[in-house]
This record gives C-alpha cells, structure tokens and sequence, in this order.
C-alpha cells in the first residue's frame, strides 16, 4: 500500500472513468485502491494521451500503477477494435523490463490482480520466473500480450527467435537506476538498437533517482517526455535515525547478539551482509541463543526467495539476514569507478610482467596475523594465473565481481513491509548502495532506523576466520555516505555502547562463534540446496524414476554438524544490564525469585533417616521391606 502522505486526495480512480475501462475500475476497488497518488494521478491522463514518462519518485509511491495501467488500457482499447480471428490480436504490445527477479515476481503478482475482470483478454508470461527454457518457449508461442523480464533474458529470448517484438506499443524500464549498474548495460543497448523493436511505441521510465544511469537511457529510449517529479517532504529525513559503530569484526556478533537477544530494536529487522558465506555464518551464530532467522541469497531458486520475503512480511520470521552482493561488487560511487579502472589496470599490467615460474603458495585457512602487514602479505599470495593482455584481463576482473547472480537484488525493488530496523552487519561499497540498503525502513510514513558496523583499518585482518574482504575501505567509503547523507540532511550519530555492561556477554559470544566452523557454514548451506531439491516439484519425475537418489538425500547426514548448546538459549539474570528491556525468556531466573520464592535444596517434610540413594541410612535398596513372594500363594 502506497504512503497516505502520497495519495492524491483530491482525486479518486471514479474521475479517470472516461479515460478507463470498467473492469479495470473494478479491479482497483477490489484491491483497495480508491484515490490514486501523486505520481499516479498525473502519469496516468498523460500516458493515455501518448506521452513518453520518466518519473522520479521514491519507494512505496506507486510508481508500478502507474505505468501497469496505462499499458492494460491501451491493450484492451487496441483489442476492442479487432476481431478474434485478426492475426494482430494475439500480439505481444507491452514489454516490462526490470532489473532482478524478485521485482519481476512482484509486478506480475500486481498486474494479475489488476486484470481480475479481464483475463481472458489479456495475458501476461513472467519470463524472468525460474521456469524451464523449453515452457517458457510453449508459452511464448501463444504471443502474450505482457511479457516481463530481465533484459539479459529477453535479449536470450530474441537471440534464439524464440520472441518477437515488432508488434510492441509499450516499453517500460521499471527502477531505471538501477537496470545499468546490475550488468545490463550491453544488454538493454543490444536490445533497443538491434532492430528489434518497432519504429513507434512508447516508453516508460519509473526511477528513485536521477543518476547518469538515467540520463543515458533517457536519451536511448525517450522522444519529448513528460518529466514527473514528486519531490519528498522536509521532514521525510527525520522519520530514518542513522547510526554507526566503530568495532572489530568479532565484536559485529558480539554487539548483534546483544541487540537481538536483549531486544534492543523492536520489531522486524534486516541484516545485510555482503557474500553468502557470511550470511549462513551469521544465521548459525545467532542459532546458538535459540534467534531464528532466515536467508536470502542468490543461491536460491527465485521461488523460494519469493516465499522467503512473504514469510518475512506475514511475521513468521522478525529476522532475515540478506545477502547484497551487488552492494559489495556491483554498484560503484562515480569517483570511485576512475579508481577501480586504474586498479584494474595496474593489476593487469602486474600480470604481464610476472613470468610462468612464479609460483605463489596457496592461502592458509587458519588465521591471519594481526597488524596491516598481513593484510598485504595475504592479498599478493595468489595462484599463477597465464600472462593475458589488458582487455582480457580488464574484463576477467569484472567476470569475478560479477560471478553472483547478477539478476539476484534485495537492496531495492524488492517490498519489505513493516521494517523497523537495517543492520549493515557488513558496510557495503558504495555511497550509492547504502541508500538502497537503509531506505528498506522509514517507509509509508513509518519511523525507521538504520545501524552500520564500521571495522578501522587497524583492525581489519585480525581475525581471518570472521574478516570480509570489503571491510579493508570500511573507513574511505563511511566518509563518502556521511558526505552524501549531510547534504540531504540527515546525520549519522554514533551510537555508544556502554562496553563495560556488554563484555560480560563477550565469553558466550566466543563460544559460539568457536562453534561456527568453516565445515558447518558449507554443509549449511548443502544443507539448504538440499532441502530445495527434495521439495522441487521439477525433480518429482525424476526421483520417482530414480528412488534410490531420493532416499540418498533424504537418509544423508552431515559429517560437521553444528555444536548447540542447550544453555545458550536463556541470559542469567545476572548478566542482564540494568537498562536492558526485561523479557521472559532473558531474565527466567530472576523472574521465578519474584514468583515462586525462595526454594530449599532438600524439600520440606522430607522423611528422617532416608540416605543417599532410594534406600535409607541402613544401605538396603528400596525405602521398605519388600514382602516374600512365596508366602502370599493361597495362603
């Protein structure tokens, strides 16, 4: 639901009767959409007219209205005019592109409640979806109305003219900032200028900011267009509270073990890490004190992504622990991309030089020494790669960064609902992601806050088991966010911890994370992939095929399981701090004094004379003479 503070109230969807079907009228009252917003109520009569939009405004505006129904609109007005046996009327006219899977999930939910009354009309094929190539062709033969994809999955599509796109009427590049910076920028430049698309159609850009992204596609896509900005009110900054910590890396579990179990944030929160390794460390280490939480991971099937947010936001889980791969590898602030060219290029030339007898030891997975020297030392230890010339090895630099999934995002796009709180357990590289990750909360008018770990440089390497690689430029890129969050406004303050009281959790927090080995974070996640194969319904035909696969799962054990200790779920009484929120679970021994009493070691009234064991002070076994059996046969 879009923010009350958005919606236009002077107007309701009755006066756009003249401009929209009746079913589609029908369709937002059952969803509960009376009044337009904003960016609706002004996108809307000018799409309907022909106009190109770029609209700018921000998350929960109802940006995605706002382009679905003008493209509903025009495909039904374009479909009342032909018959059902006309070969154009089975054409495809609207083409969604969006950057990650998980937001592709999200429109076509939408669009499917919006054609409630018109479904037979219209069709929508979700190709970005994880179903198989050879389905998706079977349905893209039927030429659906709606197509909604990733770019680099149409591009696929229409490579293998399994697509056709000359009959398209509407375009629309949904999160514009973002579609460049996830790797799609040959993609969409292949796409608009490959003679795919017809001469005349028009395009929709819907974006959260203006950024050079924007203004390349802009120029790529838009002929004259109605440019929307919905600017966000003054106080629209103060309803977020940003925070930071400067600490180790082992002191970021030990201060969010303290802030979960002792319910220091209310209500749900995300934590954003930056590689998947991490994020199964993590969800084990808060296992150990009995915290439940779920992941969210490229690794995945989109399937289960999908179900994991909606769980997330029905409040089976208050925790998600989200791994941002794109703010650890992929967006860039623009003065740090000259950087990152040049890196890349010393880098290459370095490579060059090396000759094929240099030989590099492979890297110890023990610890690393503390001290920057060891940072160093460890960073050239690397394997003997071929000589290979600039642009090969330019572009093999950005192959590694971008290995992950590059259609896999949660920083943006994807719906939250109700988030009280974002902890950046790793701190991500880029002024630009940091927005994306924190504007996750203070959301619909809700207040909201954000805290970040922030790892010195001095301390960065200490521990080499718990040590994110990104956290070495922690310190370069916080400036960057300060600056960028200054001159929109808002502070970050740093948010004191009175250590004294914490350190008294320190020993419980080593003993877990001791517990957390290398082993038992892998088999986690073997474990997770594992439960996903046994409950895919793609694998159903084979396993009844193969029955001995299924039961090699099911009966297949781990070799590392994690050590949970069972006294690790409740805090004594006696560490809790003073200020600290008393809960039930966390103060069990304390609160059973206030209720109960106090409790004797031996019990009141207890017979006199009874010993150790059952029996009493003569050491016979039992508390009384057993009777002789044989004395009690027809006596």
């Amino acid at each position: 639901m879009a923010d009350a503070k958005l919606v236009d109230h002077q107007l309701s969807f009755s006066a756009f009767a003249h401009l929209l079907d009746t079913r589609i009228l029908r369709a937002l009252a059952d969803l509960g959409f009376a009044r337009p917003t904003l960016v609706q109520s002004k996108a809307i009569p000018l799409a309907l007219e022909g106009r190109d939009i770029l609209a700018r405004a921000r998350t929960g505006s109802g940006k995605t209205a706002a382009y679905c129904i003008p493209v509903v609109q025009k495909i039904l007005s374009a479909k009342s005019s032909l018959d059902i046996t006309d070969s154009l009327y089975s054409v495809t006219r609207g083409l969604l592109l969006v950057p990650t899977r998980e937001l592709s999930e999200q429109v076509s939910a939408y669009l499917n409640g919006l054609l409630a009354y018109c479904e037979k009309e219209i069709t929508v094929v979700n190709v970005a979806a994880g179903s198989t190539t050879q389905l998706q062709k079977m349905l893209l033969a039927d030429r659906p109305d709606i197509i909604i994809a990733t770019p680099s999955r149409v591009l696929s599509l229409l490579q293998s003219k399994t697509l056709s796109l000359q009959a398209v009427e509407s375009l629309v590049i949904d999160e514009a900032d973002l579609i460049l910076s996830y790797g799609h920028d040959a993609d969409v430049r292949q796409i608009l200028s490959g003679n795919h698309l017809p001469k005349v159609y028009q395009s929709f850009l819907m974006s959260a900011t203006m950024t050079r992204d924007v203004e390349t596609l802009k120029g790529l896509v838009l002929r004259s267009p109605a440019i929307l900005k919905l600017e966000e009110d003054e106080d629209e900054a103060a309803n977020l509270s940003q925070y930071y910590v400067r600490c180790s890396e082992v002191d970021k579990f030990l201060l969010t073990y303290v802030i979960l179990k002792l319910k220091l944030v209310q209500g749900k929160c995300i934590l954003f890490v930056n590689d998947v390794d991490r994020c199964y460390r993590l969800k084990l280490f808060l296992e150990q004190f009995s915290i439940k939480s779920c992941v969210l991971n490229s690794e995945l099937p989109i399937n289960s992504r999908f179900h994991i947010v909606q769980e997330f936001n029905k409040g089976v889980y208050d925790y998600i622990i989200a791994t941002d791969e794109s703010g650890a590898h992929g967006e860039q602030d623009p003065e740090d991309e000259e950087v990152q060219e040049k890196e890349v290029e010393a880098e290459a030339e370095a490579e060059d030089g090396a000759g094929d007898d240099a030989v590099a030891p492979e890297e110890d997975d023990t610890y690393a020494e503390p001290g920057p020297s060891s940072s160093k030392s460890s960073d050239s230890k690397r394997k003997r790669r071929a000589p290979s010339p600039n642009p090969d090895a330019k572009s093999r630099k950005r192959k590694k960064r971008g290995a992950a999934e590059k259609e896999y995002g949660v920083s943006r796009g994807v719906d939250f609902v109700d988030v009280a709180c974002v902890i950046n357990f790793d701190l991500p590289t880029s002024s630009r992601s940091y927005t994306h990750r924190v504007g996750r909360t203070a959301r619909a008018g809700r207040t909201g806050m954000a805290l970040s770990y922030i790892v010195p440089r001095e301390e960065w390497g200490k521990n080499k088991v718990v040590t994110c690689e990104t956290a070495e430029k922690d310190e370069r890129v916080f400036g960057r966010i300060e600056r960028e969050q200054g001159g929109r406004g808002s502070k970050i303050k740093e948010y004191k911890f009175d250590m004294k009281q914490v350190e008294a959790f320190r020993y419980r927090m080593e003993d877990a994370l001791r517990a957390v080995t290398r082993n038992s974070v892998k088999e986690a996640r073997v474990k997770e992939l594992k439960a996903e194969i046994l409950n895919s319904d793609k694998l159903k035909a084979h396993f009844e095929d193969n029955p001995l696969d299924l039961e090699y799962l099911r009966h297949d054990k781990p070799l590392h399981p994690t050590r949970v200790q069972s006294h690790m779920k409740h805090v004594p009484g006696y560490l809790l701090p003073r200020i600290a929120p008393v809960t039930d679970e966390a103060s069990t021994e304390s609160g059973l004094k206030d209720k109960v009493g106090f409790v004797p070691f031996k019990k009141d009234g207890a017979r006199a004379g009874r010993g150790r064991g059952r029996g009493g002070s003569n050491n016979r076994r039992g508390g009384r003479k057993k009777g002789d059996p044989l004395k009690k046969f027809g006596s």
